[in-house]
């Protein structure tokens, strides 16, 4: 049970406000801004909605303090050229010139959007620079704000702020851009603003947590921190509700570690309907018509708590929103569920047919609580947990969640400003390494240059640099073991050798050991060969046992191997800062007489490939096969978005997918990753790297490594588990070599059933086979845009999972009667099954 004594007796004196009842708002009137800054024409988005100039709300366009500007180059994350490729610059602290108005009604809130793409818009501006401070009405919304930081620390080209103020008494509304004093050279800019009239949202005041007394916001601005639909995919602001224009965001992110429960959608059949005391602007119907719930293993569930984990700022209140929707279940009692916010006790035995005595019918409940500072934590953390009751006894141990908010309440002083993000350390060691490179070749131009003078100085530099380009293509200069690029680091501390011997590996900041060579042959019996379990790019891999206790794989270096340091160091560098139920786990490393060795989890079902091919193990069944590309998806999902920084793998194949004791997915094998664009890049330029029969072909043709190169290769490897059969195979007639080619052929001449693994013929259901071969040809667009992201990948072999589950004789039927089995393939709860809808990769740890 959860203390409710969190707080201080005086900050709960503080929080006793007075009830405060208002009136539900109407709907929102049509009346809104769309401006386009620095623009003097509009346009129209990527949404179909019209942008218009910026002159005529500017209390003083003509000031030479405030120029309009445009970005030199469009970044291809930009979804379009308006708002973003223009810009309003304020290069004066004066008010009067760098003032938005907006006429207003005086008795409603409003949306402010600000839309911010940190780019350069004028040589004599660096985005380094850019610190101002941003207020509207008596509200600070930025204070010293950096939108380049913001823009790195989130690995986004471009972001969006949105407040919701307070009503505006005189009927004007005002935001004040002011570029701060330092930085010399400071200036402000903005892309657009959105001023949407909004209907008072929380009508009712939400009771703190901690003490279950109620808050006022009546008098205060707020600032949207996060906005997900739990369970369901992106929704972009053209399918809100309301003509809201919000975002709701895919809230996988925010799931902490592996307990991703299950995500499920309402049967085709159900509408989702409204009541009279829920106005449909609350929320979209496609944020109430999916939800994640725990899966219906009942005792699975009772040992973990559904979690999601969210960074937010010190010193402030905040409301947590939390929607839900009934889209199985048809009784009461049948799923009751704890809710905990920041720790305490928010509701106990939640019942949300209970509430709403309907399937399909929505319902939200709101809390706030007030997170206090913790010295010495740099980033403060705001946890909403689920799980089941059992005081009421319920039929099912479970838990549902279909979307979730959380608002940022501005303090005493009006303030809602936060200092700058520090962006991440793989981030700064990557740019780091990238400075080091330009500071010499900066400094090789420059004696360059004062060669020229003397034409013997330039000759003897010339042979000197021809001589040292020699060496370094013969592998003396090794670069900092922090680097995580192809090109060697110039530094020369250490000498380069494939034999790793003279680079020295810190421990520092690694979550993974620095073992001995003692303790190694110890472990591998002096690296026996009978304890050999694999050999690979890198060298043998051997099964040893550390400590007397614990297996692990050990794998060991060839020193002919094409294979050596820099992937050495790059694995250390990646997975010893990782940690996700579904990557290989790094114990720890060795480096000692010349020998470069890593040690890891032993995986006792080995590779994925020994399953589908090239062994004599038995065949996996449909069920299993797919749950194995889930977990594989989710590792890679991961690595792409819940780092903070984009990982790329660049080597995704099944013989990197490893299996452990309970057939847990897990990704392997690290040499070859990156780490992935940063903010004004689209894609990391470098030498392709990888396995035939995987490359994403415009990877191969332009050198241009994205994540979207792992999901090309992720494709590969689904119609591997789907056909059993390699990526190429020379010995087949030439339309067969290539597995993608082969399978996509197959697939638009509609025999993808022809070439599917014999021991899956008459298994997998009709719905589970067009989802699933429907997902891999996605994969496998030739342009890398056309791809989904694996979040998508993701969602999608749930579903398909969760189509086999439902009809897994599919597959075997014919004629009127497949006919039938798809209509029925939306259904997604039984009642009366003790089965998960989707499998629940998540075996539970506490916090």
């Amino acid at each position: 049970m959860r203390s409710n004594s969190q707080y201080p007796f005086s900050l709960i004196n503080f929080f006793s406000i007075i009830l405060i009842t208002t009136a539900r708002a109407e709907e929102p009137a049509s009346k809104s801004f769309l401006i386009s800054c620095g623009s003097s024409t509009g346009g129209t988005d990527s949404n179909g909605r019209k942008w218009l100039p910026d002159s005529k709300y500017l209390t003083a366009p003509s000031s030479i303090d405030t120029k309009s500007s445009t970005a030199k180059e469009q970044d291809p994350s930009i979804p379009s050229q308006t708002p973003y490729m223009s810009a309003r610059v304020f290069t004066s602290s004066s008010s009067s010139s760098s003032t938005y108005q907006f006429p207003v009604s005086p008795n409603t809130r409003h949306y402010i959007r600000l839309h911010f793409y940190p780019s350069i818009y004028d040589s004599s501006l660096d985005p380094n620079n850019a610190y101002f401070s941003v207020h509207a009405n008596g509200f600070t919304l930025l204070n010293n704000f950096s939108a380049y930081l913001t823009a790195k620390s989130l690995s986004h080209a471009y972001f969006i702020k949105e407040y919701s103020l307070v009503p505006a008494e005189s009927g004007k509304l005002s935001i004040t851009f002011t570029p701060c004093s330092k930085p010399r050279g400071s200036y402000a800019f903005i892309n657009g603003i959105e001023v949407i009239t909004v209907p008072d949202m929380f009508t009712q005041p939400p009771p703190l947590v901690s003490t279950h007394q109620s808050i006022s916001i009546a008098n205060s601005s707020s600032q949207t921190m996060f906005r997900l639909n739990v369970g369901g995919q992106y929704i972009s602001p053209d399918r809100d509700s309301g003509g809201l224009g919000r975002t709701w965001d895919d809230d996988s992110h925010y799931l902490f570690a592996a307990a991703f429960g299950a995500t499920a959608a309402a049967d085709k059949n159900l509408t989702i309907r409204y009541d009279s005391d829920l106005p449909e602007y609350i929320a979209p119907k496609d944020v109430y018509a999916t939800a994640r719930t725990m899966g219906t293993t009942n005792a699975v569930n009772l040992n973990y708590n559904l979690s999601w984990v969210f960074q937010v700022d010190a010193n402030f209140t905040y409301i947590v929103r939390l929607h839900f929707c009934e889209l199985f279940l048809s009784k009461i009692n049948q799923r009751v569920f704890n809710i905990y916010v920041n720790n305490q006790t928010a509701i106990e035995g939640a019942d949300v047919y209970g509430w709403t005595k309907s399937k399909g019918v929505p319902i939200y409940q709101d809390f706030a609580t007030f997170v206090v500072d913790v010295p010495g934590v740099d980033d403060q953390e705001l946890w909403v947990e689920l799980h089941p009751a059992k005081k009421t006894n319920p039929q099912y141990s479970d838990a549902i969640l279909n979307g979730l908010e959380i608002f940022k309440i501005s303090d005493s002083n009006g303030n809602l400003a936060r200092p700058n993000p520090t962006p991440s350390s793989m981030l700064l060691d990557s740019e780091s390494e990238a400075k080091k490179g330009n500071k010499k070749h900066s400094n090789l131009a420059a004696v360059i240059s004062a060669g020229m003078v003397l034409l013997v100085v330039a000759l003897c530099l010339l042979i000197y640099l021809r001589k040292k380009s020699i060496a370094d293509r013969n592998g003396i200069v090794l670069g900092n073991w922090l680097a995580t690029h192809d090109s060697p680091n110039p530094s020369t501390e250490y000498g380069r050798h494939k034999s790793g011997a003279g680079c020295s590996i810190s421990t520092q900041g690694l979550l993974c050991q620095n073992f001995s060579m003692a303790e190694i042959k110890l472990a591998t019996e002096n690296f026996d060969e009978s304890q050999v379990i694999g050999v690979g790019g890198f060298g043998k891999v051997y099964k040893g046992v550390i400590q007397g206790v614990k297996e692990v794989a050990v794998k060991r270096s060839n020193p002919s191997s094409n294979q050596g340091i820099d992937e050495f160091q790059n694995e250390i560098y990646m997975l010893s800062k990782l940690r996700h139920r579904h990557l290989v786990s790094l114990i720890g490393f060795c480096q000692e007489d010349g020998e470069m060795i890593l040690v890891y989890d032993y995986m006792a079902n080995g590779t994925l490939q020994q399953h589908l091919y090239k062994s004599n193990k038995p065949s996996l069944p449909w069920n299993q096969r797919l749950e194995i590309c889930i977990g594989a998806a989710r590792g890679l999902h991961y690595l792409h978005t819940g780092a903070k920084f984009t990982i790329i793998h660049r080597d995704v194949k099944t013989s990197n997918i490893l299996l452990d004791e309970s057939w847990v997915a897990k990704v392997s094998d690290f040499g070859l990753s990156k780490t992935g664009p940063n903010m004004n890049q689209t894609h990391v330029s470098t030498m392709v790297k990888g396995s035939f029969g995987y490359f994403d072909p415009e990877y191969f043709r332009r050198q241009q490594l994205t994540e979207k190169s792992d999901v090309y290769s992720f494709g590969v490897v689904l119609f591997e588990v789907l056909c059993a059969r390699p990526a190429l195979d020379p010995r087949l007639p030439k339309e067969q070599v290539s597995l993608a080619d082969w399978a996509l052929m197959n697939l638009e001449k509609g025999s993808l059933e022809d070439i599917i693994d014999p021991h899956l013929q008459g298994k997998i259901s009709i719905d589970c086979l067009q989802k699933f071969g429907e997902i891999a040809k996605k994969c496998l667009a030739d342009n890398g845009l056309e791809r989904p992201s694996m979040g998508d990948v993701l969602w999608t072999l749930e579903l398909a999972l969760q189509l086999q589950k439902k009809n897994p004789d599919a597959g075997k039927l014919e004629g009127k009667e497949i006919e039938k089995a798809h209509d029925d393939s939306s259904s997604v709860f039984d009642d009366s099954s003790s089965n998960a809808v989707f499998s629940l990769i998540a075996m539970p740890t506490g916090r």
